[in-house]
């Protein structure tokens, strides 16, 4: 029997991914993103940048989130387009903020949208609670065009604990919140270097060019 040939016959140094638009307009995504592709020779270029607007995340997961936002993105520019969704899922507030990280104060009688308000209501959500294990989850998918049938897809996880008091001026989000034991720091305290080395977005990049190099 014939084995199908996957759409996906070309690899990341293919000409068509030399110019990739980030679904998003969020500054330190695309710090990490663009270090992160550096070496692959992706040039990397906010939806914002190209005159975009943000999508719609009207899902409740974040593979629908990420995939919405891509088919956006690329149909808006012709591009290829990467998008992620990604936010902290605390195990005693039953996986919150998880999708609606970026709002998390905002659902709470139309707050502020910010990383303080966010912040200040996640610790203030753990106030009576000793069970501080989390982690940052992202899902990355990847489109060559907008109805591209076969989006390449890949996740990645990072496993720390919240912590009240916030440490670090680095990185963006929760970070400053968020204490990963093995390294002995909060992600706002790590080297940029450091956290792109380990980080959920790091990891689930790895997963995503190892798909695509597996399906060249």
């Amino acid at each position: 029997m014939r084995s199908r040939k996957s759409p996906w016959s070309c690899s990341v140094s293919d000409p068509v991914f030399k110019r990739v638009v980030l679904a998003s307009n969020n500054a330190g995504k695309l710090r990490e993103f663009a270090a992160l592709l550096a070496s692959a020779g992706i040039d990397l270029v906010t939806q914002g940048e190209l005159g975009v607007s943000e999508a719609e995340e009207p899902h409740v997961t974040f593979v629908e989130n990420a995939l919405a936002k891509a088919r956006h993105a690329s149909k808006a520019t012709g591009l290829p387009a990467l998008a992620d969704d990604s936010g902290l899922c605390v195990h005693a507030l039953r996986g919150a903020p998880g999708v609606y990280s970026a709002r998390y104060a905002q659902l709470l009688n139309g707050g502020e949208k910010s990383d303080a308000a966010n912040n200040a209501r996640l610790v203030a959500d753990l106030a009576n609670e000793t069970d501080r294990r989390a982690y940052f989850f992202s899902v990355l998918v990847l489109v060559r065009h907008a109805d591209d049938p076969e989006p390449l897809i890949a996740e990645g996880r990072w496993h720390g604990e919240v912590v009240d008091a916030p440490r670090g001026a680095n990185g963006f989000g929760y970070d400053a919140h968020f204490f990963v034991p093995s390294l002995g720091k909060t992600a706002g305290e790590l080297d940029p270097a450091v956290k792109n080395a380990s980080s959920h977005r790091a990891i689930a990049l790895r997963h995503l060019l190892a798909r695509l190099k597996d399906v060249s």
